[in-house]
């Protein structure tokens, strides 16, 4: 039986550390599936950063679009996706429609029920103000109902906020 797990929050709020802690306590072997791009000297700084800060049994795969694809072909006990936040924003760069968007992620979830546990890592990025400009107000809206999509699907879900974890589905976990 698979497990889902979905893990959402705004930026610098634990939300990886957390699912990185929930893949650590699962004591199986672990696949880190990376989205990021860099694009800029920060980003690759903040890539190899991430890429020493895992644990050396670690397995990582960087996929920036074909998410559902790479998960489908995983042999692992514990996919740790992260984050779902740059992959719509890849899918929006690459000129995805909403339609196809979506359609990715129906196949992502379907995939991840073929891995014993999948951690989903996101971003919220509702509670703001609404964004000054089209394409934002897109991916916001996108990432939404991605999002919304993880969430009804998962068994488990939490949102961490100033690095406190709160329980949104699910039991309440002590990681």
């Amino acid at each position: 039986m698979s497990r889902l797990i979905f893990v959402t929050g705004g930026a610098r709020s634990g939300k990886s550390s957390y699912a990185e802690r929930r893949a650590a306590a699962s004591g199986g072997a672990v696949t880190y599936l990376a989205t990021a791009q860099a694009f800029d000297d920060e980003m690759r700084e903040r890539i190899a950063r991430h890429r020493t800060d895992r644990p050396a049994g670690w397995r990582t795969v960087e996929e920036p679009l074909d998410v559902p694809g790479q998960v489908a072909q995983m042999q692992t006990d514990v996919l740790l996706l992260d984050c779902l936040s740059l992959w719509v924003s890849n899918m929006l760069l690459a000129d995805w429609t909403e339609d196809e968007m979506l359609a990715a992620t129906e196949q992502l979830l379907a995939a991840c029920a073929r891995v014993p546990t999948a951690i989903l890592v996101t971003n919220e990025v509702g509670l703001g103000i609404v964004p000054d400009n089209a394409l934002a107000r897109r991916y916001r809206d996108v990432l939404g109902r991605v999002n919304q999509r993880c969430a009804a699907a998962s068994d488990e879900a939490f949102v961490l906020v100033s690095g406190l974890t709160v329980t949104l589905k699910g039991e309440k976990q002590g990681v």
